[in-house]
């Protein structure tokens, strides 16, 4: 598995685990793992990055539509929050990276 199969995952492994384990660090280590994936992976096709931003602002409003399912709309709108999380840390990182680039173009 490639650090771009890797981090999505670890970042859905801790969403699910934080809907069921209450601690108040979650968010953090959410955001971490974003920025981590996104200064790590440089994604540099600009369709990607539109999406993940994107993604980042709509995950959380369709999470909140997923309470109206009983029973276990609640865990899943958790879950989905969580994940927005860490799509925000990814959208931030790349973001930035943006930034750098139209200020300090690289040498090509």
């Amino acid at each position: 598995m490639s650090f771009n199969q890797i981090m999505p995952a670890l970042a859905i492994l801790v969403a699910i685990i934080s809907a069921f384990v209450p601690l108040e660090w979650w968010p953090l280590i959410l955001v971490l793992i974003g920025l981590v994936h996104g200064f790590g992976g440089q994604e540099k096709d600009p369709v990607i990055v539109v999406s993940v931003v994107l993604a980042a602002v709509a995950f959380p409003a369709i999470a909140d539509n997923l309470d109206a399912i009983p029973v276990i709309g609640a865990h899943l709108n958790t879950i989905i929050d969580q994940f927005a999380i860490a799509i925000g840390g990814y959208a931030i990182a790349l973001l930035v990276l943006d930034v750098k680039e139209r200020i300090m173009p690289s040498e090509a």
